[in-house]
């Protein structure tokens, strides 16, 4: 088994609603994600994906349109946030998550996802969501019982 890991990055402004500090506020961080996932490498000689476990192009196709484009340049907020009540018909990229839009539950959020999009014989291993240079959550598929609150 071999794994690979591509990394993205988006910009993503949020809030925390109920937070005791100033991310209750709404502000933003340039987000860097990476996602790790294994296979088996491919010994088909003539096949165009010979000595892959998986296209670096392939796994983009999964991350990208739906993770990175849509909240690059977001705005996402908790439903239940008040912040959910101001007027937002200004801005064309807010989303109302059903859960509190911290790293944590993001990335889980997010592994989720890509776990449900990957072919065959490929595996999601690790997602890592890092909002400021010095601080990310994991999410690891040796920690099974990671579920969304």
């Amino acid at each position: 088994m071999i794994r690979i890991t591509k990394e993205f990055k988006f910009e993503m402004a949020h809030a925390l609603h109920g937070y005791d500090g100033v991310c209750a506020n709404i502000h933003g961080h340039s987000y860097r994600l990476w996602v790790t996932v294994k296979g088996k490498v491919k010994e088909e000689l003539g096949h165009p994906k010979n000595g892959m476990v998986m296209d670096f192009v392939d796994l983009k196709k999964v991350v990208k349109p739906n993770i990175v484009d849509k909240f690059d340049h977001a705005l996402v907020l908790n439903a239940n946030s008040p912040h959910a009540d101001i007027n937002l018909e200004a801005f064309d990229k807010v989303y109302h998550l059903d859960y509190q839009p911290t790293s944590e539950n993001l990335v889980i959020d997010f592994a989720n996802y890509i776990k449900a999009q990957l072919p065959d014989g490929v595996s999601l291993v690790k997602v890592v969501l890092s909002e400021t240079a010095t601080s990310f959550a994991e999410w690891n598929e040796d920690d099974t019982s990671s579920h969304l609150i």
